[in-house]
């Protein structure tokens, strides 16, 4: 990518945090700044025996490119490049172009596009628009088109009991007896009612573990996972507190460790899903869908700085799947998709 945009004429920063790689490209300094963003990095393939061909070596079958990183999101890092490569082979554009790729999105997200952004923040680069390559598509390309997401947060609930032998429960706490049922009222709780962008709050219980391995020992303690997906109706400080409130009114004796993966973030209406839509309408004849459904993306680091972002790449039905593949004509018509959003912007 880095050979290709310097051809161009792209100034590139190579930036690595710790172990991992990002860079950012810019063409051109002045307004407004468009900048494509996406990962690098891919899931581990799975099985390799459950692969019809190696997960690492991209093949052509029945008008299909087989391969980890095809749809999530490989096919998009190459759609901008020949999207950027096409546009500025006729065209100056009016304003400047920006690439802002990274290695660690699969991973913790902890040293790509959040280190990043500091660092742009810190020289006063500030993008107006961004289009992120994740896979939106849900049925065919460019049928939906993600102009916000979630927000995401963690919590490690920790009950503390007192250990002792289950014939004498008298002389113990049993933690997942008293767990029990402030898990089931967390469990059931309605946290919002959504809004017009957003579904209701959800929560889900991932993981529980107790117990010693003996059946007849009363643990001292059991751990309890679990991930709130947060409309912009919430805030996670809101969360944290009410799920405080609860455990403390059924007097356990608990902590609660909490990790924000992510704030809640929409774009609303303007100048870039103008641009997107209309290409998308008038290249495939298609209405997208305007959607915040979905995990969380890289989008959550960059929409706070105030730009408009949205997600447009291609058909999300085999990401993290064997046998990932993406359709080679969506590539070209991505690839097109993007130049023609470029050329409505700029």
């Amino acid at each position: 990518m880095i050979a290709r945009l310097e051809a161009l004429g792209f100034r590139i920063e190579r930036l690595p945090f710790d172990d991992v790689t990002n860079f950012w490209a810019q063409y051109g300094n002045s307004k407004p700044l468009m900048v494509f963003a996406g990962h690098t990095d891919v899931v581990p393939p799975g099985p390799l025996e459950a692969w019809d061909s190696p997960p690492f070596h991209p093949q052509e079958r029945d008008g299909m490119l087989f391969g980890r990183g095809a749809a999530d999101m490989k096919g998009s890092l190459a759609a901008m490049i020949t999207a950027c490569e096409d546009f500025l082979r006729t065209r100056e554009p009016r304003g400047s172009l920006g690439f802002l790729i990274t290695s660690d999105e699969e991973g913790p997200a902890i040293n790509g596009t959040v280190r990043v952004m500091e660092w742009l923040q810190q020289r006063g680069i500030n993008m107006d628009y961004c289009l992120v390559g994740e896979p939106s598509s849900q049925n065919s390309l460019g049928d939906t088109i993600k102009i916000g997401r979630r927000g995401s947060l963690n919590g490690r609930l920790t009950v503390r009991g007192i250990q002792g032998h289950v014939a004498y429960p008298q002389l113990a706490r049993n933690p997942i007896h008293q767990a029990l049922l402030p898990l089931a009222e967390l469990a059931g709780e309605a946290w919002d009612q959504g809004n017009d962008s957003f579904p209701p709050t959800s929560l889900q219980i991932s993981n529980i573990n107790g117990g010693t391995g003996a059946t007849n020992v009363i643990p001292d303690s059991v751990q309890v996972d679990f991930n709130l997906r947060f409309s912009t109706e919430l805030d996670d400080e809101t969360i944290r507190q009410r799920c405080e409130k609860l455990f403390s009114s059924h007097g356990l004796d608990f902590q609660i460790d909490w990790q924000l993966s992510g704030q809640p973030f929409l774009t609303s209406e303007g100048e870039l899903i103008d641009a997107a839509c209309n290409a998308v309408h008038e290249q495939l004849s298609l209405t997208p869908e305007l959607s915040t459904s979905g995990g969380t993306s890289d989008g959550r680091f960059i929409a706070p700085t105030g730009v408009q972002v949205i997600e447009l790449g291609p058909c999300n039905a085999s990401i993290h799947k064997v046998n990932e593949h993406v359709k080679i004509d969506d590539l070209e018509q991505l690839s097109s998709l993007y130049r023609n959003i470029l050329e409505k912007l700029l």
